[in-house]
């Protein structure tokens, strides 16, 4: 099987290196990145060392040629402008898998409907996500992940083809579930940076619980199924996003309360401008994004925002 991989970062790297072990992999980058200029010199860099089976390329429409199935793994701001280039091309029938877990910040949606407003061709489309980090399948630690799509073949195909010892891939039915969560896990893994920060690790176990509540109501507000945030997408990818040293985004929350710069993607940042949205927009109250939010985008008072979250009113744990 012949796999393009789109994006050359952290993910994007670690892929091509991962598929790479059973097919032959064509990996795409910008010619200007840092990242494509250090694999290009060396082969390699701080995560994987390419095997041979991953050639290069800059050329976007080499690129699309190459593939039967097309793995993008970018930032999930950049979708829409990769997805319009993209279209420019003749991709009808191809497979395209988006390893990647955010909102359009915007407009809210998500990464599915970006990409099908911007590919006017018959493609299918899939999206791969959950739990792992590229530091501990680079050790041969196992994990689970979850593809899910709106086409049920194309879910069949991806798992059949790419599920290995590694990674194992469970089958999804509930793609608005599946994105959602995905996404919202970085927005709780930012919560939980901050908690880290604050010295008040002890209440990730509670922000857990009503991190996942939260997310539930608003994924069946949306149509979706909630018991999606309960599973591989959401909260079976707290332990790595909440508890990781490796989580950008626990990383970054943890950083913000500190006063501190940090310089890496932390998806959570744009993603809770998305959620915030979607929670006005279907009426779902959305307690610890709406105080993400007013801590980075209001500049609220960290110690003042997360003391009263905590200290909400009193209500049933599992009411609507």
């Amino acid at each position: 099987m012949k796999i393009t991989v789109l994006g050359c970062g952290r993910w994007g790297s670690f892929l091509a290196w991962y598929h790479g072990q059973n097919h032959a992999i064509q990996l795409w980058g910008r010619e200007t990145s840092k990242g494509f200029k250090e694999l290009v010199e060396t082969g390699k860099n701080q995560y994987v060392t390419l095997p041979n089976s991953v050639s290069l390329t800059s050329n976007l429409q080499d690129a699309l040629a190459f593939g039967e199935i097309i793995i993008i793994s970018i930032g999930a701001q950049h979708l829409r402008e990769l997805a319009a280039r993209i279209n420019e091309f003749p991709v009808e029938r191809k497979t395209f898998v988006l390893c990647m877990k955010g909102l359009e910040s915007e407009t809210g949606k998500r990464l599915t409907q970006v990409f099908r407003e911007e590919i006017r061709k018959p493609v299918n489309v899939a999206v791969w996500v959950g739990p792992g980090h590229v530091q501990d399948f680079t050790n041969h630690i196992p994990n689970c992940m979850v593809v899910d799509s709106d086409d049920p073949k194309t879910v069949e195909f991806i798992v059949g083809t790419l599920n290995s010892d590694l990674i194992r891939l469970y089958r999804g039915n509930d793609l608005i579930g599946t994105e959602v969560g995905a996404a919202a896990k970085n927005v709780i893994g930012i919560a939980a940076g901050m908690l880290d920060g604050k010295g008040l690790s002890s209440l990730k176990g509670a922000l857990m619980a009503r991190g996942a509540r939260e997310i539930a109501r608003l994924i069946r507000a949306m149509g979706g199924n909630e018991l999606s945030a309960y599973g591989l997408c959401h909260l079976g990818d707290y332990e790595a996003t909440l508890f990781s040293p490796h989580s950008h985004n626990r990383r970054y929350g943890e950083n913000y309360i500190r006063g501190e710069v940090y310089g890496e993607l932390a998806e959570g940042v744009a993603t809770v401008q998305a959620l915030v949205h979607l929670g006005e927009q279907f009426n779902v109250d959305l307690p610890i994004c709406k105080t993400i939010y007013d801590i980075l985008y209001l500049k609220a008072d960290a110690d003042d925002a997360l003391k009263a979250l905590f200290a909400r009113s009193v209500k049933g744990e599992f009411d609507t």
